[in-house]
């Protein structure tokens, strides 16, 4: 174990873009918190997430392995996550969130001693239908930022052998439908929405892209940056509640996102299964416990926080490398599966301090397709790493059927997403 720290604590944010951090250059200041912590930590620049959406991006950041090998074809969880690396190094383990997609009904609970996904799955029949009514009500579809941090925090204060932990909290906030609470729904629109309508826009802007007037693109921006500030602010009182525990000073604290969101930039909002900046660059700052700052321009991977993590206790089975080796020199891959009658597609890029490449690969004919205006001179490198992910691919394993819970496939949809 390093002798620098003891725990190590992953904070990640649901689609949450570098570009709209002020921190990473935004014109906005929706992210004091984090701008504060970015000057006692390092600070990457150009950090990718290995695919677009959470289904493949998520699995990555928790195994440090391609979602290719992380998962099987119906998403269920296939690799061990760093919380059972690390439970085998002795440390106490617990996540907790609230998206459906990697909830234990794939198979993600693996390897934490405390996994609370929100979903109330094994709970008494009678209290999961009472808080499913309950929700209904208030049109809820994931839990806060605040509630997220009461309930990580309990477990870290039932932890009474001092020995190290690993936590895991992913915040479902900047997700959407975007609506920030409180004050936060008129900070930067001059009236907010009420949740229906929050939601009824941004599922338009999902199905119906070209709908979207300039007016309500700018009010989707506006409430997804006013998530942003509520976000950081909360992100901000959890930091303040480890300092006061004496925490922050003995943890390796990393803080992500799994992708970004889309403004119409390429003609689609949200997620999609694309590989375009807006949303696979994803802020990414490291704070050792000594508080060191620095500023790093080499392009990395959301692959690298577990092949980091495993470093330090002196494991290396990830496709990642360490943040602390990140080179100027370094290709960053990403990839994501086609779906609906794009499903016979797999999309590919690369990523270099100065270029970058896209293609997309037929599954059914083989073909390759670079697209985008691709950078030509890293055209055979991308097919080379397509080739190699094929091969990989196509050795996998077929999992079992899915077995999605009906609270599960309500919260999908309230999300945003469609089977």
């Amino acid at each position: 174990m390093s002798e620098d720290w003891e725990n190590v604590i992953l904070l990640s944010a649901d689609a949450l873009r570098a570009d709209h951090l002020s921190c990473y250059g935004y014109h906005r200041d929706t992210s004091p918190v984090l701008d504060e912590l970015a000057e006692e930590s390092i600070r990457f620049e150009n950090a990718y997430s290995v695919s677009s959406h959470t289904r493949e991006a998520v699995p990555a950041l928790l195994t440090g392995k391609y979602p290719d090998v992380a998962i099987d074809s119906k998403y269920h969880l296939t690799a061990d996550t760093i919380a059972s690396t690390l439970a085998d190094e002795g440390f106490a383990t617990a996540g907790f969130h609230s998206n459906p997609f990697v909830s234990r009904a794939y198979g993600f609970d693996r390897g934490f001693d405390v996994f609370d996904d929100d979903l109330h799955l094994g709970q008494h029949k009678l209290i999961a239908l009472a808080q499913r009514a309950v929700d209904k009500l208030r049109n809820r579809h994931y839990a806060r930022a605040e509630e997220i941090n009461e309930r990580s925090l309990t477990w870290i204060d039932s932890l009474d052998d001092g020995g190290p932990f690993f936590l895991w909290n992913h915040y479902m906030d900047t997700h959407g439908p975007y609506e920030p609470p409180g004050e936060y729904a008129t900070l930067y629109a001059e009236q907010g929405l009420s949740g229906r309508d929050a939601q009824s826009l941004y599922q338009r802007a999902i199905d119906d892209p070209e709908s979207i007037t300039e007016e309500e693109q700018q009010l989707l921006i506006d409430l997804y940056d006013a998530e942003i500030r509520y976000n950081d602010e909360y992100i901000g009182a959890f930091l303040d509640e480890l300092r006061e525990r004496g925490l922050l000073e003995r943890s390796l604290l990393i803080v992500t996102a799994d992708h970004g969101d889309a403004f119409g930039e390429h003609g689609y909002y949200e997620h999609p299964r694309y590989l375009h900046d807006e949303i696979t660059h994803v802020p990414l700052l490291m704070r050792p416990p000594n508080g060191d700052s620095e500023s790093v321009d080499a392009p990395v991977s959301t692959l690298d926080v577990v092949a980091t993590i495993e470093e330090t206790v002196g494991r290396d089975s990830t496709d990642g490398v360490s943040l602390f080796d990140a080179s100027t020199d370094r290709r960053v891959f990403s990839q994501a599966r086609g779906e609906n009658e794009h499903s016979h597609l797999r999309r590919y890029a690369v990523r270099t301090h100065e270029d970058k490449c896209f293609c997309e690969r037929d599954r059914d004919s083989g073909a390759i397709e670079f697209t985008e205006s691709s950078d030509r001179s890293l055209h055979s490198e991308l097919e080379a790493y397509v080739e190699h992910r094929v091969r990989v691919e196509n050795g996998d394993k077929i999992g079992e059927d899915e077995k999605v819970d009906e609270e599960i496939e309500r919260r999908l949809n309230a999300l945003g997403y469609k089977k």
